[in-house]
């Protein structure tokens, strides 16, 4: 798994440093709502990426699969 770069939490100075480097400066006053808020992506991410999806289909054979259930007259796969 590659390495994060978040890998402890990321201060404001340094989300003002990525945000200027990406393009996108921000006010002094949003530099700590801006890294409180890359934080909590990177969290919830980083949960995600712990899930195993082996087993689970793409989303579109779920839909191509409903539609076929209902033109044949099963009960509808999102029940």
């Amino acid at each position: 798994m590659p390495t994060d770069v978040l890998t402890d939490v990321l201060t404001p100075r340094e989300a003002a440093r990525w945000a200027d480097r990406s393009g996108l400066p921000l006010a002094a006053a949003r530099h700590a709502e801006v890294a409180a808020t890359a934080q909590h992506i990177h969290t919830v991410v980083s949960v995600l990426h712990e899930i195993d999806f082996a087993d689970t289909l793409p989303a579109p054979a779920y839909r191509l699969r409903a539609r076929a259930d209902v033109r044949e007259g099963l009960p509808d796969a999102r029940a």
